[in-house]
């Protein structure tokens, strides 16, 4: 496994995305509305992985929760993996929660969130990539 992104919550993606490119130097940057997880985000690409800015885009998004209790911030780490079954499956054998089952997730990702009482208060997202 490596450390795929950092998932960061924000109340507007556009203005976030603009701050973040001039501060990082990033030349280009991806948007994508991601209706399951109910967030428009945005993607900047780094040398040695992303950032995924995250917005709302419902009343029920998991992201408009986090905004309302716990303000802009660090949402969650991502693990790619190449094996997001097998990895559920020998996790889960180990005693780590999920939060539901592996689904479809941005730029054609199989995603599945780990709870957090299973990683010490982090929540952190497994994904595997599109072959």
């Amino acid at each position: 496994m490596k450390i795929d992104h950092i998932a960061i919550a924000v109340n507007n993606v556009e203005e976030s995305a603009k701050v973040y490119q001039e501060a990082l130097g990033i030349d280009s940057i991806e948007f994508e509305t991601v209706e399951s997880e109910g967030v428009k985000v945005a993607i900047l690409h780094l040398e040695n992985g992303r950032i995924e800015l995250m917005q709302p885009t419902n009343d029920t998004s998991p992201i408009k929760k986090f905004l309302e209790k716990k303000g802009q911030g660090l949402h969650h780490m991502a693990l790619e993996t190449k094996n997001i079954e097998g990895e559920v499956t020998r996790m889960e054998n180990c005693g780590i929660q999920f939060l539901g089952k592996v689904r479809p997730g941005s730029a054609g990702t199989k995603v599945t969130f780990i709870h957090p009482k299973s990683l010490n208060g982090v929540l952190a997202e497994l994904c595997s990539h599109p072959k």
